[in-house]
């Protein structure tokens, strides 16, 4: 049906984004010129000729309108190599926030409230650049008495 239709256009676009993964950023910003502003030129038209032909209160119409609403906003990567197709990495990375938004509605004062989400930003920091957040957060916490200078909190930032 016309939502595969959409979905193999999508599908086509992280293809690319795929083998483009280990490109440097000024080369993968030549590709996506070459290669993908096309295929993104082809999906708009289908949105645009679907969203005609498609109830809008449906759920594929809903999503063909938010698409189509959303379009400059989609195209933004293609002006940057170094930007993602999406934005999933954000999403993993707030995902703690948004558990733990019930969890801070019982913390008992508001120092202890940003002591918790310090904490959630140095979890959140350490598994982004690859390290094991216990592991750092030992070492941070047993080496940061012992740092005097500058040099020495710079040498305990995860990354």
């Amino acid at each position: 049906g016309k939502a595969d239709v959409a979905l193999n256009h999508i599908q086509k676009l992280y293809a690319l984004e795929s083998q483009l993964k280990t490109v440097p950023p000024d080369k993968k910003y030549d590709a996506r010129q070459t290669l993908a502003k096309p295929l993104l030129e082809q999906f708009k038209s289908w949105l645009d000729k679907s969203s005609e032909s498609v109830t809008k209160e449906s759920l594929l119409g809903a999503a063909i309108t938010y698409s189509l609403n959303q379009w400059p906003k989609l195209m933004r990567y293609l002006d940057d190599g170094r930007l993602n197709i999406d934005n999933n990495r954000a999403e993993r990375a707030i995902k703690p926030f948004v558990i733990g938004r019930k969890a801070w509605l019982f913390a008992n004062t508001k120092s202890g409230a940003q002591a918790s989400a310090a904490l959630y930003s140095l979890v959140e920091t350490a598994k982004i650049n690859g390290l094991e957040p216990y592991d750092y957060l030992c070492r941070l916490l047993t080496e940061l008495p012992k740092a005097n200078t500058h040099e020495q909190l710079q040498q305990l930032l995860p990354y």
